[in-house]
């Protein structure tokens, strides 16, 4: 189907979806919007109460964050329209999606990809421990060595250096630098591979892998990631790297790959509870977090625009697509040139409800790029969570960019390249489904 006819179909199903409510819910389709947007704010409240308080309070609202999307439900069911919102919503998600897919030509193409001969002294550092054990389970080791790979398996029992093992294997005739292991592990031998202009590879053996999903890795089958040594392609991405204190130079400092985190997660990075149990942790001490400041006030600048007293805040080794609010999801290149930046500032439920709905629309957000940040306080000092891992770094610290440092070696065929699909932009879909309408009836009348 043409972008016209896709642009059309869009505007069709959304039309469709209004319709369908109006038709078959009557007067009461507004009724049906209303319960639909009020159970979504009671959710939302249950939310910010279950996060910033504790003991009973908790319990009731975790039970409000359950009741509230079911009672909507029951409400739609008792009346007979449940069907009629069920339809409505997967009409919208056509119109959305059709949306997005017209206006795809024309948004930045995917990263670009150069042949490359193969590597011939890979040298590749696998943890053992990373992802539950993948490196043992996967037998990456073993199928590493048949590719004729040099391998070391971290001992978990004694702390190893990897920044140094990668420089002594560079030293050493490596033409390829390559990890298994978290996102930290890969921050550091990513470095080393930019310092000596080397190929660097990941091995999607981590627990979260956000970097190797980025690259369009597959997560979920950690073999296929050495395909990159016998049948790869070399993209060229961006570096962020942190500097404590004064300016330094752009390609110095502590490199992050994904993000650089300030506030109230870099907080809870810092308990030492955080790697055995993070889900309780951050439960633990959300509440006194957000509704208890320590007195430590951060104070963001990116570029031209300066946000005072962010809760947290979020820099990024290049933006986060414009759907994701929390910065946990894709981003859509790596090789944009720009951070991205993410402050939430949320004071109460009604706020936090804001966010949930609208987003980076909210009050709560503010979202920017440029290529430097500067985090400073009103303290010496400040937590920092640099790609998962708990630092404490002296104030200001800046967050700057070095374009195109690092070359990353990926298999030639991957399952999750990014596809840079847009943001939905309605007027832009009507004006495509009606402007080349008029073209093509221009060039016929010619």
């Amino acid at each position: 189907m043409s972008r016209r006819g896709t642009a059309r179909l869009a505007l069709a199903a959304g039309a469709a979806a209004l319709l369908v409510l109006v038709v078959f819910g009557g007067l009461g389709s507004l009724v049906l919007m209303g319960v639909g947007w009020a159970g979504l704010a009671l959710t939302a409240a249950g939310m910010w109460w279950m996060l910033t308080h504790t003991g009973w309070i908790r319990v009731l609202a975790a039970l409000l964050v359950v009741a509230a999307p079911l009672g909507v439900l029951l409400l739609y069911a008792a009346a007979g329209l449940l069907w009629v919102v069920l339809v409505s919503l997967g009409l919208w998600a056509l119109a959305v999606s059709a949306g997005r897919a017209a206006l795809v030509e024309g948004t930045p193409p995917s990263m670009t990809e150069r042949p490359v001969s193969r590597a011939k002294r890979p040298f590749l550092i696998m943890n053992p421990l990373s992802g539950g054990g993948k490196v043992e389970r996967f037998h990456l080791a073993e199928r590493a060595r048949a590719l004729g790979a040099e391998v070391v398996v971290l001992d978990p029992t004694q702390r190893q250096d990897v920044t140094e093992l990668a420089s002594r294997a560079v030293q050493g005739g490596a033409d390829l630098l390559g990890v298994a292991g978290g996102d930290g592990t890969q921050a550091s031998v990513a470095r080393v591979a930019a310092e000596h202009d080397i190929p660097f590879m990941v091995i999607s053996a981590g627990t979260r892998n956000h970097f190797a999903k980025d690259l369009g890795l597959d997560r979920q089958d950690p073999p296929r990631c050495l395909e990159a040594l016998t049948d790869g392609v070399e993209l060229r991405i961006d570096l962020g790297y942190l500097h404590a204190g004064e300016p330094g130079d752009p390609s110095t400092g502590r490199v992050f790959i994904n993000n650089a985190s300030f506030g109230v997660y870099a907080e809870v990075v810092q308990s030492p509870a955080y790697r055995d149990d993070k889900a309780r942790t951050v439960l633990e001490m959300l509440p006194d977090l957000l509704t208890q400041p320590s007195g430590t006030r951060l104070s963001v600048r990116a570029g031209s625009l300066t946000m005072d007293g962010p809760q947290a805040a979020l820099v990024s080794n290049n933006p986060y697509a414009r759907g994701d609010s929390a910065g946990m999801g894709r981003r859509e290149r790596l090789d944009s040139g720009e951070l991205g930046v993410l402050c939430v500032n949320v004071g109460n439920a009604a706020e936090a409800t804001e966010l949930l709905l609208r987003g980076r629309q909210g009050r709560g957000l503010t979202a920017a790029t440029t290529r430097e940040v500067v985090v400073d306080a009103n303290a010496p000092v400040i937590p920092v969570g640099v790609d998962g891992e708990a630092l404490v770094l002296p104030t200001p610290v800046r967050c700057c960019l070095a374009a195109g440092a690092l070359r990353v070696r990926v298999p030639r065929h991957r399952p999750g390249v990014p596809h840079g699909a847009p943001p939905m932009d309605w007027r832009r879909v009507r004006r495509l489904a009606l402007t080349m309408g008029r073209v093509a009836a221009g060039r016929g009348a010619a």
